[in-house]
């Protein structure tokens, strides 16, 4: 495909974007010829959007059209540092100009963005310069969002925003029941893959490839599952007697991932009882495809878990839980490296929003856990309101709720240093936030 072809669905999606809808989405609707193409350049171009629009801002005293705005942004995004563009600077300003002529909505502008990127190139090194103090320009994520993290992680928060910048490796989660870490290991580099450990059950792969290509994919040897989601099983499932009948559930469990962790920590023929409630139903069908493929078994329910009332007792007998793994809707500030696009579709209210519907849930589902179980809280966020706080004023609230040990939140990123909770770096990872809480007997 032409590159100009890609940059005007580049330039689309960037759009749709910007209308509101995901990336998914977005990129769902470009020609599937295009597709990866488009996905590629959208990403470095959503991780400098910034950077893009404070140079805009430089050479247009007035904002474009909408459709000419986004080809210009995208333009300014893939060339602005020289290092850093997939392709020379000047082909990307003539398939840039070629694109706007093609499209009916930017033919109109097609001299004008010629003229802004040329000037550009011309004056790149001032132009740049004078976009530097700017923190969006440099940072590429929302004001709200950088103070956001100066106040949550002051120690920080500049490894989180530039850990959101670069691009997230591709992590295996090894099954168990197939085989070792070793042994998976060895077969990918028997096909000329290397891998590098992380976790008890993980390997990051060096270099992303399609799931098809990889050993065994299709009769469960392995999962694509980043380390830090890794996490969740082993804490819920860490001191308790996997021989004798558990009763789990895996509220919010789509697309099955952790569903499918806790069954294979069990073992094949373990008394494990697991019921993943999803409440989006088209989601909870990926739970299904994800338990054929490994060879596993749970129950998969569509409801919503802060409405116990419809399932609980028709679904699972009324019968309490012995452990409960919640997953909470977040803001998914911990997973910018995956969804670039998520940093410039929230919304500061979006926290307070989410923080409510977590605090309901962890409410909500306490009372079907029974006395010694434990339940595991947890949210791919790095913002405290969404992690920490929301289980410090929980634990207030809920004098019959220890908190145990728990990793707290996760640095995204590889780490460079040890750190304490609630800031802890690991290893390479997304952003997480874990608390494991224990009833008390009584």
């Amino acid at each position: 495909m032409a590159l100009w072809q890609q940059l005007a669905g580049v330039a689309g999606a960037l759009l749709a974007i910007r209308g509101g809808q995901s990336g998914t989405t977005a990129l769902a609707d470009i020609e599937a010829g295009l597709r990866p193409g488009v996905q590629s350049l959208l990403f470095q171009v959503l991780r400098q959007s910034g950077r893009a629009e404070a140079l805009r801002r430089q050479l247009a005293a007035r904002t474009p059209p909408p459709a000419a705005d986004a080809l210009l942004c995208v333009a300014l995004a893939l060339c602005w540092s020289p290092e850093d563009s997939p392709y020379e600077p000047f082909t990307l300003v003539n398939q840039a100009v070629e694109a706007a002529k093609h499209n009916a909505e930017t033919r109109a502008q097609a001299s004008f963005i010629n003229g802004c990127l040329r000037r550009f190139l011309r004056e790149r090194d001032a132009l740049v310069a004078a976009t530097d103090n700017d923190p969006v320009a440099r940072w590429n994520h929302p004001t709200w969002w950088i103070q956001r993290l100066r106040k949550d992680h002051p120690l920080h928060w500049e490894q989180i925003l530039r850990a959101n910048n670069t691009h997230a490796p591709m992590t295996l989660r090894v099954n168990q029941q197939k085989g070792t870490v070793a042994q998976y290991q060895s077969a990918l580099r028997a096909i000329g893959l290397e891998a590098n450990p992380v976790g008890d059950v993980g390997l990051v792969l060096q270099q992303p490839v399609p799931v098809q290509i990889l050993p065994g994919f299709a009769d469960g040897w392995v999962s694509v599952q980043d380390a830090a989601a890794q996490m969740a099983a082993p804490l819920l499932l860490q001191g308790l007697d996997l021989a004798q009948p558990l009763r789990v559930l895996d509220a919010c469990a789509a697309p099955g991932g952790k569903t499918a962790h806790l069954l294979e920590m069990a073992g094949i023929g373990a008394p494990l009882q697991v019921t993943a409630l999803e409440i989006d139903a088209a989601r909870s069908a990926r739970i299904g495809d994800t338990l054929q493929r490994l060879g596993l078994s749970a129950k998969v329910v569509v409801a919503d878990a802060a409405r116990p009332q419809d399932w609980w007792h028709t679904d699972c007998g009324g019968v309490l839980f012995d452990a409960i793994l919640l997953d909470a809707p977040c803001t998914a500030s911990g997973i910018v490296r995956r969804h670039p696009d998520v940093r410039w579709l929230r919304r500061e209210t979006d926290i307070t929003q989410l923080a409510s519907l977590q605090a309901r849930l962890l409410t909500t589902l306490w009372p079907l856990l029974r006395p010694g179980g434990r339940l595991l809280y947890c949210t791919c966020s790095v913002f405290r309101a969404e992690g920490d706080a929301q289980v410090q004023t929980f634990l207030a609230h809920n004098t019959d709720a220890q908190l145990l040990p728990s990793p707290g939140h996760l640095i995204p990123g590889k780490a460079d240093k040890a750190g304490a909770v609630p800031d802890n770096q690991t290893g390479e990872h997304d952003g997480f936030f874990y608390a494991l809480l224990q009833k008390s007997l009584q």
